[in-house]
Parts: structure tokens; C-alpha cells; sequence
């Protein structure tokens, strides 16, 4: 069943090397990516909480600024309709137009193909 496999000759070619640095690779990646993520939450917190100080609000010093989820989706879903009308409607109408072409034998299909032989 197996009789081409031959792991030592993989081995000997680098595919196991090559995979595991691959998978380290992407790990690494996805790891970085994560944290690159989570500061970047902390750093618009701090700079929301900056805002609301310099304009005086109380929420500031509260220990956590976060909106529900409910409250989030509203905002997004007013930002999208706010946006949407935004666009100017077009009309629709397709019109069509035959254009005549002089004949070219360059797009002609007879050239192309092969006469039969005659008996």
C-alpha cells in the first residue's frame, strides 16, 4: 500500500523542516496579530477617555468605557443608513445599439478551417 512512501527520503529533503517552520511561522503571525489587536483596543480607550476630560464628562473617570452590544449595533445601523442615502439614484434605462462593422477577414472563422479532401 505504501511502497512509494519513504519518509527518510522527505526527511532528507527538508518537507518535514520546511512544514513545522511553516506552522511556526503562522502560529507567530496569529500571535502577533492578536496583540496588535488588543493594544490597539487599549489605545482608543485611553484616547476616548482622553477626549472625555478635556471636554469635562464624568465617564472618564469611570473604570470602564464600553458600550453594549444593542448600542453598538443602533450606531452602526444609523451610520449605514445615514450613508446610504447619501448615494444618488441613477436611471436605469439600458439601451442597446447595433453597430455595423465593415467586414474584416481578420475575425472570419472561414479562413480558419480546413477544406475536406474530395474522393
Amino acid at each position: 500500500m505504501f511502497d512509494n512512501f519513504n519518509l527518510n527520503a522527505i526527511w532528507e529533503s527538508g518537507g518535514i523542516l520546511i512544514s513545522i517552520v511553516g506552522y511556526i511561522i503562522v502560529f507567530f503571525a496569529l500571535l502577533l496579530l492578536y496583540m496588535i489587536f488588543a493594544l490597539m483596543q487599549k489605545v482608543l480607550v485611553s484616547r476616548q477617555r482622553k477626549k472625555l476630560k478635556m471636554q469635562g464628562h464624568r465617564a472618564a473617570d469611570s473604570p470602564e468605557i464600553n458600550l453594549s452590544g444593542e448600542v453598538t449595533s443602533a450606531i452602526s445601523m444609523a451610520l449605514h443608513l445615514h450613508f446610504a442615502e447619501v448615494h444618488d439614484f441613477e436611471n436605469t434605462i439600458l439601451t442597446i445599439k447595433k453597430v455595423q462593422r465593415p467586414y474584416s477577414p481578420w475575425s472570419s472563422k472561414l479562413y480558419g478551417l480546413r477544406q475536406t479532401p474530395r474522393k
